[in-house]
């Protein structure tokens, strides 16, 4: 049985054709992208067959961010960025764009693979219910969030910061433990990429449901929304 679909975007043939080795032998069943175009070609094509998308950054006639903006216009399907740059600016940006992780070149084959798993158990845990908290209903079957009966757009990282909040309803999480459970174990990211993801989610399903603890983080709360 196949743990999957996943889409191989990558111009260097050397580490397409090593990624697509290791995750057949991981019972995976690849296809391959050796440009942005390309790979926009087979999303299209297939994207009800892909599980994940493996993005390169640097790639001809499409780099990934351009794919990746392309992408989240119309899926949330899980992406991990692949890269050769290892600063901060360059994980942002890709973050921004929607990512649902990053991994610098040069990576370890296993710790790609536990990176892939890690995507897709967040991916499948968040689809399969439908969630109605305040005026906020959330169907994670198709990750569509609606406010007052509006459909609103997030992007991936502000759905999982979403989703990750209503679970701990009404407890206060720190930066440090949203990171940690948001962006995954290794992701060096400080708590301005909290803050930042907060603010844009405040903006998009309503201020007062979350809630600044100062000093110690935030809080996401019900009852004073439901009272207005």
């Amino acid at each position: 049985m196949s743990n999957g679909t996943i889409l191989i975007a990558e111009d260097e043939s050397r580490i397409r054709r090593m990624l697509k080795d290791y995750l057949t032998s991981c019972n995976f069943k690849v296809l391959e992208a050796e440009d942005g175009k390309k790979s926009m070609e087979i999303f299209y094509a297939e994207h009800n067959k892909i599980d994940l998308i493996l993005l390169d950054v640097m790639m001809p006639l499409m780099d990934g961010l351009e794919v990746l903006a392309e992408i989240r216009e119309v899926s949330h399907i899980p992406v991990i960025m692949l890269t050769a740059k290892s600063q901060e600016y360059d994980q942002l940006c890709g973050f921004k764009h929607g990512a649902d992780d990053y991994i610098t070149k040069p990576f370890s084959p296993v710790i790609l693979l536990a990176h892939i798993e890690a995507v897709l158990n967040r991916s499948r845990l968040n689809s399969n219910e439908m969630i109605s908290v305040g005026r906020i209903t959330i169907d994670k079957i198709g990750m569509v969030v609606k406010v007052n009966n509006d459909k609103i757009y997030l992007t991936p990282k502000e759905y999982d910061l979403l989703i990750y909040m209503v679970n701990n309803i009404d407890t206060v999480l720190s930066r440090e433990k949203i990171l940690n459970n948001v962006w995954n174990y290794d992701y060096f990211g400080d708590g301005r990429t909290v803050d930042t993801h907060v603010k844009q989610l405040r903006a998009k399903i309503g201020a007062d449901y979350i809630k600044t603890i100062h000093g110690r983080g935030y809080r996401f709360e019900v009852n004073v929304c439901l009272s207005q």
